[in-house]
C-alpha cells in the first residue's frame, strides 16, 4: 500500500473498518456506508494484511473484535470524533448557525411542522431546516438529529427518550360507529390499511393483534408506505388503520377520525431524538433540541 505522510493505509479501509467495529457487524457497516458486506469484508481484509494483524474475530453469528482491533477502534472513535467536531464548527459558521431536524411525513405533519413554528416564534433568528422522509435516516450527516419510534439500529448514537404512545384502531365516523366495542375477530374482518415499513422497529397489524392475544389470520387487502396516506384513507372510509393516539390528537380532536374500542395497546418501544452528542452539536441545535423535549414534557403531543 502506498504512504502518505502520517504513515497511514487508505483511508477507505480505516472508514470500513471503524464502520464495522461499531456495529460488530458487517452487514450494518455495509448498509451505512452503501456498499456491499463484500465491499466492507475486502477492505478489512487489505487492512488486516497491511498491518499483518487480525482485528475481527469471526463468528458463525457476528464477529468480535481482536485486542489489536479493540486498540485501532477506540482510536479512530476518538479521532473520528475530534475530526467531526471541527467539521461541524466549519458548517456551523458557513450556514449561519442552521439547524437540521429529521422525521418521518406524518411526524412532520401532525406534530413537529406546528411545534417549529412556536419555537420560531421565541427564537426567530434560529434558522431550521426539515427534512422529511419515511425510510430510516442512515448515514445522513447533514441532520444534526431526528425523530423516530423505536432505538436507531447505530448504538453509538445518544437516544433522547420524549414519549411512549398508545396503539388503536382508528376509522371514519361512520365506520367507528358501526364497530364500537367490536371483537378483535370483528376487527380482523375489516378493510385493514397495513404500512409497508421499511423500518421493522414500527408496529404492524399482525403484531398488534398478536399482542392483545388474537392468533387468527390477518388478511393483507391494502398497503401504504406512508402514515399520512393510512390516515387520508381512514378518513375517507377506506378501512381502518392503526393510530399513534398521542401523534394523532388533531386529527381526533377535530373528529376527522374516531379510535374504536375497547382495544388499544401500550407501545412496546419510545419515541426517541436521535443524533449527535450534546458536544458535537451547535448552540442553536442544542436550544433546539432542548425546546423540543420541554414541548413533549408540557404535553405538545
Amino acid at each position: 500500500m502506498s504512504r502518505r505522510h502520517y504513515n497511514l493505509p487508505p483511508l477507505t479501509t480505516l472508514s470500513a473498518f471503524e464502520a464495522a467495529a461499531r456495529h460488530l457487524s458487517f452487514k450494518n457497516a455495509a448498509e451505512e456506508l452503501s456498499v456491499t458486506p463484500g465491499a466492507v469484508s475486502h477492505q478489512i481484509k487489505a487492512l488486516e494484511s497491511d498491518l499483518d494483524t487480525t482485528l475481527f474475530q469471526r463468528k458463525h453469528r457476528g464477529v468480535d473484535l481482536t485486542e489489536d482491533g479493540q486498540a485501532l477502534y477506540e482510536a479512530l472513535s476518538a479521532s473520528f470524533g475530534r475530526i467531526s467536531k471541527v467539521l461541524t464548527t466549519i458548517r456551523d459558521r458557513k450556514s449561519g448557525g442552521k439547524v437540521t431536524v429529521g422525521s418521518t411525513t406524518a411526524v412532520a405533519a401532525l406534530w413537529l411542522s406546528p411545534a417549529l413554528i412556536r419555537f420560531w416564534r421565541e427564537m426567530p433568528n434560529v434558522n431550521v431546516d426539515q427534512l422529511t422522509q419515511d425510510q430510516p435516516f442512515r448515514n445522513r450527516p447533514d441532520v444534526d438529529f431526528f425523530i423516530r419510534y423505536g432505538r436507531e439500529a447505530d448504538t453509538s448514537l445518544p437516544h433522547t427518550p420524549l414519549y411512549r404512545d398508545y396503539l388503536i384502531p382508528v376509522a371514519s365516523p361512520e365506520i367507528a360507529a358501526r364497530l364500537e366495542g367490536a371483537s378483535l375477530e370483528m376487527l380482523a374482518s375489516e378493510r385493514l390499511i397495513h404500512m409497508a415499513w421499511e423500518d421493522p422497529s414500527w408496529i404492524t397489524w399482525p403484531e398488534w393483534f398478536q399482542h392483545l392475544g388474537y392468533t387468527g389470520t390477518i388478511p393483507v387487502e391494502s398497503r401504504v408506505n406512508s402514515y399520512s396516506v393510512a390516515l387520508q384513507l381512514a378518513r375517507k372510509g377506506a378501512g381502518l388503520t392503526l393510530c399513534w393516539k398521542r401523534l394523532t390528537q388533531p386529527l381526533l380532536q377535530s373528529g376527522k377520525l374516531v379510535t374504536i374500542g375497547p382495544h388499544g395497546l401500550t407501545a412496546p418501544s419510545l419515541f426517541y431524538l436521535v443524533g449527535r452528542p450534546d458536544e458535537e452539536l451547535s448552540g442553536n441545535a442544542r436550544a433546539l433540541k432542548t425546546w423540543i423535549v420541554q414541548e413533549v414534557q408540557d404535553g405538545s403531543v
